[in-house]
């Protein structure tokens, strides 16, 4: 992109000084009220002057001798005045002119969040040398946690999302190494499955890890086996826990989308996010989601209306199946549902705020037991996401809703940046006043950020 598209070129377009000549236009006017104006100036002064001096100054005669004088002076000096201008711009040599240029302005606070964030994960990030797996890099679940911390499935893949949105900037973290970590990490079986969740490999996990592995540029042959892995226990029969839940479908959707968009099961998946829409009468019936893609399904959910609209707008555009009817008309409802929020705060509304959920699933080496996954939201990172994207702005602009859009967009941001102290996102505990810095709350936090300073980038305005 050229200096002055970006502000710090000269402001002519072709580079060129003007042409040196005559009298500026302003001194031209000047003069030509000079010579036009003087009697009308001098004949004001003489008409303010008899209506204010008194009759005691010496009867009518020596009024209008006063004014009259007072009047012929002040017309005297507006035609000096302006002659004096007349000749300034005569006798003046030709004048050189230099293009005006702005100086750059200075740099935001958006790029300080991102070099402390960097530095923080530089300072975290955990080097352990495991007898089985080899050398490990990465990050645990939570920055700064008090035990003895090593790499997990879930922490490293966030970390590697990072470090692909930063663009690696120097070597002291190389996406290479957490690469590496995050295959040495997979399970005996195949897969890969968060630190509470034992050793069996879980969809929206092994989804996830595939999704950063393929953006780092892993192997498609590689990738392609792990993938047949999750997809083959991903049905109703074997993980119908999973299937019913929008955080567990959404995250396989958007991690399968990444590491294999000609998967079979891509389609099957968002038909059926689409028919776990749930209308709405307090938003005009419009279609939206909850945390259940079955019956019972649950109240209402920003949060999880935000993952499908997601969700379901990436394949949109990477499926070659087309998008039918009824995913695109309950796509676009949750964007004019999350769009229809009453609430005149848009910083602080309850669409925005945080939630928990629990994903249960009978454990197979003991059905009678369960496994529970506790899952925290970052509500307003997913809010903002959904609104940025190209489905939103076309619904938004088809309905006339550009200023709610941009209202609501800029509260979601408000709330993503009031989240963070020098790039770290942070959760507090309900049961004590620690603070708890997840991996994967920063990573939303960032991307969220650094897209939407993309999207208000406007280089012509």
């Amino acid at each position: 992109m050229s200096q002055q598209q970006l502000g710090r070129g000269p402001l002519r377009s072709n580079g060129t000084a003007p042409e040196p000549g005559g009298p500026s236009e302003a001194a031209r006017f000047v003069g030509w009220l000079g010579s036009l104006g003087c009697a009308a100036a001098g004949y004001a002064v003489f008409q303010f002057l008899f209506g204010v001096l008194p009759d005691s100054l010496g009867g009518q005669a020596a009024k209008y001798l006063v004014s009259g004088v007072s009047g012929i002076g002040t017309g005297v000096a507006a035609w000096l005045a302006a002659a004096l201008l007349r000749a300034r711009a005569g006798t003046a040599g030709p004048v050189t002119r230099t293009a005006a240029v702005v100086a750059p302005a200075a740099p935001g606070p958006l790029p300080q969040v991102f070099a402390a964030a960097y530095g923080t994960l530089v300072d975290k990030v955990c080097v352990v040398d495991d007898p089985a797996r080899g050398r490990l890099t990465g990050w645990s679940h939570s920055l700064g946690e008090n035990s003895p911390t090593r790499p997990t499935s879930v922490g490293t893949a966030y970390g590697l999302h990072i470090m692909l949105d930063f663009g690696a900037p120097d070597g002291r973290l190389r996406t290479g190494d957490l690469v590496d970590t995050l295959w040495r990490l997979r399970l005996p079986d195949g897969g890969w499955s968060a630190r509470s969740q034992g050793a069996e490999a879980r969809p929206e996990v092994t989804a996830l890890v595939l999704g950063a592995l393929a953006r780092a540029g892993a192997s498609g042959e590689r990738l392609a086996q792990e993938v047949g892995r999750c997809t083959a226990g991903f049905t109703r029969e074997l993980d119908r826990a999973g299937r019913e839940s929008t955080h567990v479908v959404t995250t396989v959707l958007r991690g399968l989308l990444r590491a294999a968009p000609d998967s079979a099961v891509l389609p099957v998946l968002r038909e059926a996010l689409a028919d776990g829409a749930i209308s709405d009468p307090r938003r005009e019936h419009l279609r939206c989601w909850s945390y259940r893609l079955d019956p019972p399904y649950g109240m209402p959910s920003a949060l999880h209306t935000a993952q499908a609209v997601v969700a379901l707008d990436r394949a949109a555009r990477v499926l070659d199946e087309p998008e039918g009817a009824g995913v695109r008309s309950a796509r676009e409802d949750g964007v004019r549902w999350l769009l229809a929020c009453t609430s005149t705060a848009h910083t602080r509304c309850p669409d925005l705020r945080n939630l928990r959920e629990e994903v249960r699933r009978p454990r197979t080496d003991d059905p009678s037991r369960h496994e529970v996954l506790n899952v925290r939201h970052f509500t307003a990172s997913w809010v903002l996401r959904a609104l940025m994207t190209p489905g939103a702005r076309e619904v938004a602009a088809q309905d006339g809703l550009e200023e709610a859009r941009r209202e609501r967009l800029d509260g979601a941001a408000a709330a993503v940046w009031a989240g963070q102290t020098d790039g770290i996102w942070s959760w507090g505990r309900t049961d004590s006043s620690e603070l708890r810095h997840p991996m994967w709350m920063t990573y939303q936090g960032l991307s969220a950020l650094r897209s939407h300073a993309v999207w208000m980038y406007r280089p012509d305005e």
